[in-house]
């Protein structure tokens, strides 16, 4: 078989990542993420596997969040039995992100039979916390060299190259079948507060790049924070709480250390700081592991530890309680575009009442409650019921990890020479065109940006 590229998913959309590269006898996928947003695309988790699981020698992550991890358990249980390769931050990272999408897979299908808005009888998850397992012990995290081998001689070389979006995120590079197709993952920014920079892209005849802001550039970084102390300071005085729906892995580390700042700067008042999420709090581990000291910014983390009103809430009580705090708090709380997790129950209970306060950190994909907040919504649909809309909802352009177009661009320029074609991925449409048309003014080589499903040859 002559190497060949498949898009499986962020095709058309900016989650579901799938790449299936094929060549001679060996078939192996750049990530298998989840489907997020709108219902037209989180239908296709349900679908049967876009290819047969049983005849995937590997896969390759480049990172550990869900719409690029998530799919596992769902491959794993439909017959893959390869390995899952990946940088050992990322192996770590995602054993917690799998464990906690089962359990809010079985959770909310629970919660649908109880509460009889689901359409199935009975609601059933898309995998289980046993499936999660699974595909976790499929794990392999990469030792000092970062190229493996799948599936033998002649078959694919991959290599991990840092990309700086969170920990262990990588471009991943397969070589096969005399062809080589450099994969950036999601790209990180220069100046991340957290972690170290990227590394420079490897050379490749294909590239599939993200585009996930690949229409606009990120706003300067303030390193005062501004607008997010005045919503801080405003919510306080009206006696309300600050709720904050971010991702558990990472975003929840760049927040705190932004509050941390805050407080110790005097800017805003020390509040009690809740982080509500079981899964950040293991993601907040993983960061503090002197394993993968090599990739995060030590300065960071002490001052994190700093902040003297950090909290954590571990049990469900613990999260319940804090619905009604009764003194002016900050809630973390994941899922950071409020698709799940801890952070609905939070604004299920405090969206309705005006003193409160919600601050999006991050992008909000189209048919996320986030991205509904985002763009004004006076109600929020959940658990089957419509809540009002009165907090004060506020988004923190300055908190986005993800590389913008000139950055995605500058990444290119890296390269150490000029691919032959590019395909770009992961973007909403006219993100992924807009930076389709910013690199055709700035390379000699073929542009596109695949269909769902297209498949392209690699020689």
């Amino acid at each position: 078989m002559r190497p060949a590229l498949t898009f499986l998913g962020a095709a058309g959309t900016v989650t579901g990542s799938k790449f299936l590269v094929e060549s001679g006898q060996t078939r192996l996928l750049v990530d298998c993420g989840l489907y997020q947003g709108e219902r037209r695309w989180r239908s296709l988790n349900w679908e049967p596997p876009p290819v047969d699981p049983a005849t995937v020698d590997g896969i390759a992550l480049t990172h550990a969040h869900l719409d690029h991890c998530g799919y596992l358990p769902a491959l794993v249980r439909g017959g893959f039995a390869g390995p899952v390769h990946a940088t050992s931050g990322t192996a770590a990272l995602a054993a917690v992100v799998l464990r906690d999408s089962a359990h809010l897979q079985e959770e909310e299908a629970e919660g649908a039979r109880r509460g009889g808005w689901s359409k199935h009888d009975p609601p059933l998850p898309l995998y289980t916390v046993a499936d999660a397992e699974k595909a976790i012990a499929a794990l392999r995290p990469l030792g000092d060299d970062p190229a493996v081998c799948v599936n033998g001689a002649p078959g694919a070389t991959v290599t991990f190259v840092p990309a700086g979006h969170i920990l262990g995120a990588s471009s991943v590079l397969v070589e096969t079948g005399g062809s080589s197709v450099l994969f950036s993952g999601d790209l990180g920014r220069p100046d991340h507060p957290v972690l170290l920079p990227r590394a420079r892209p490897p050379a490749a005849r294909t590239v599939v790049i993200e585009s996930t802001y690949g229409d606009r550039a990120h706003a300067g970084v303030d390193p005062e924070h501004r607008v997010m102390a005045d919503a801080i300071r405003r919510t306080i005085r009206r006696g309300g709480s600050v709720v904050v729906p971010a991702f558990a892995v990472d975003r929840t580390e760049v927040v705190l250390l932004a509050i941390a700042d805050l407080v110790e700067s005097g800017a805003v008042p020390d509040v009690p700081v809740w982080v509500d999420s079981p899964m950040a709090l293991a993601a907040l581990d993983i960061y503090r592991d002197p394993a993968h000291a090599a990739e995060v910014r030590p300065e960071a983390l002490d001052r994190i530890r700093r902040l003297p009103g950090l909290r954590t809430a571990h049990t469900a009580e613990e999260s319940i309680r804090l619905n009604t705090p009764g003194t002016p708090c900050i809630i973390v709380s994941a899922s950071g575009m409020a698709t799940g997790g801890r952070v609905v129950h939070h604004l299920r209970h405090l969206l309705p009442q005006a003193r409160n306060t919600v601050l999006l950190t991050g992008y909000q994909a189209v048919g996320t409650r986030g991205r509904d907040l985002q763009e004004g919504a006076r109600e929020l649909k959940m658990a089957g019921r419509y809540v009002p809309v009165r907090a004060e909802v506020v988004t923190l352009d300055e908190f986005s990890v993800h590389a913008d177009a000139g950055e995605l661009l500058a990444w290119l320029d890296e390269l150490p020479r000029p691919p032959e074609s590019v395909h770009v991925v992961h973007g909403e449409p006219a993100a992924a065109r807009a930076l389709a048309d910013g690199i055709r003014t700035r390379l000699d080589c073929a542009v596109s940006v695949p269909r769902h499903g297209e498949r392209v040859l690699l020689d």
